[in-house]
């Protein structure tokens, strides 16, 4: 039972990293290359705020690290099982919704 709740928690934190736009847009962006958070504000057209406190959110739920390089900090995906993770995952859901397997997707506002 260990294994099935610790699949969950690790599940449940993927899902809250992706749970937001532009989270999302820092996993994709970390996906093509390590960048520092100065970079991926410009990049991503968000404060340097904003985008730190969501570095932060990435971080804890341990999916980029930061790495410092002189006096500055670089971020990247934890683990480069990730960015393929990203692209299995964005290719089965364009693949799902294409199938428009659901057949209630109309009248339930699922699916699309």
């Amino acid at each position: 039972m260990a294994t099935i709740a610790s699949d969950v928690d690790v599940l449940a934190r993927f899902g809250r990293a992706l749970a937001d736009p532009i989270r999302c847009r820092i996993l994709i962006a970390l996906r093509e290359a390590p960048a520092h958070p100065a970079d991926l504000a410009d990049l991503l057209g968000v404060s340097r705020t904003r985008l730190s406190n969501h570095l932060a959110c990435l971080r804890d739920c341990g999916l980029v690290v930061a790495v410092p390089v002189g006096r500055r900090t670089r971020y990247e995906l934890a683990d480069e099982r990730l960015g393929h993770a990203l692209d299995d995952l964005r290719t089965a859901v364009i693949a799902v919704a294409a199938d428009r397997t659901c057949v209630d997707a109309d009248e339930r506002g699922c699916c699309r």
